[in-house]
């Protein structure tokens, strides 16, 4: 089997918060997910702790192109690399400017603090996957399967029994057995995120590796995990979304009732808070309620 490397890129200075995932080869290495620019410098020293260098990035794969994600990009391509991503996504890596203009919607002032520089990327060093395409690296071999549910330009990358699944694979904190899904807007679609996480399951992948953070040796239980959550979020929808909630009524309704979730698993109040921190559930119920509207309005018109 061969090595995959962890490497926390200190987000904030912050452990255990984003990670990029390194996998050595004869001609160099590839990142998996290379985080935001704010974070060069920790993944640069990552690097090194593997005797590695920017330089000696060959190729860069990219799992979806959210600015924590994808954001340090163009400095490898920059230093030679090839960049691969979703064909949607591709468009925003050469132009970043709607990326980053909904970007700063978001986050105001601390965008150059929380992500750093985004510019474009060379033409030449982007490289568009296919759902199902394999890609040879020298005598690595990764597999790309379009998994939307938290972005439309989501790629999922199965290689030997890991599956490297970004975001669609959830948040998880190292200990017991406890994801949450960001829901994010604007693409979070939850049948779309079920078809996704079924697919991957079925690949009969052993591990999962999610950008949020951590490699897990328990990939069935860990989707599965997932899998259920969605059901309960589209129930819990259903009975709270015809009282036609505010953004904020919306928001603290949900964060209570992951809490409720939470405690039922035995969760800590400590953990939970954690993964508020990580996953604000302002942000979730923001992608939910895009996400009932859309669909609704959708439904309703057919």
């Amino acid at each position: 089997m061969s090595a995959i490397f962890l490497l926390d890129l200190d987000f904030k200075g912050t452990e255990d918060s984003i990670a990029s995932y390194l996998i050595p080869h004869a001609d160099g290495a590839v990142l998996v997910d290379p985080g935001p620019a704010s974070t060069l410098t920790a993944l640069r020293r990552g690097l090194r702790a593997h005797g590695l260098d920017l330089e000696q990035v060959t190729h860069v794969l990219v799992t979806h192109i959210h600015l924590d994600h994808v954001g340090a990009a163009w400095e490898l391509a920059r230093r030679g690399a090839r960049v691969l991503v979703h064909p949607r996504g591709a468009p925003h890596l050469l132009d970043p400017s709607k990326l980053t203009a909904s970007a700063a919607r978001l986050y105001g002032e601390r965008m150059d603090e929380l992500w750093g520089e985004f510019r474009p990327l060379p033409p030449e060093r982007l490289l568009e996957v296919g759902d199902g395409e394999e890609i040879q690296i020298g005598q690595l071999r990764f597999v790309a399967l379009h998994t939307p549910g938290h972005a439309d330009h989501h790629v999922t990358y199965l290689f030997e029994e890991t599956a490297f699944c970004g975001d669609v694979g959830g948040v998880r904190r190292p200990g017991p057995l406890y994801v949450r899904l960001p829901f994010v807007p604007p693409e979070t679609h939850l049948e779309k995120w079920a078809r996704s996480l079924e697919r991957i399951r079925a690949s009969g992948v052993r591990r999962v590796a999610v950008t949020h953070f951590g490699l897990y040796d328990d990939a069935p239980a860990h989707l599965t995990f997932g899998l259920r959550l969605l059901e309960e979020t589209a129930a819990w929808l259903e009975e709270v979304m015809p009282a036609d909630p505010t953004a904020d009524e919306l928001a603290a309704q949900f964060r209570a009732w992951m809490w409720r979730r939470g405690r039922a698993l035995g969760v800590a109040d400590e953990v939970l808070s954690v993964y508020e921190a990580g996953n604000p559930a302002s942000f979730c119920a923001a992608g939910l309620m895009r996400y009932w509207r859309k669909t609704r309005t959708l439904d309703s018109s057919m």
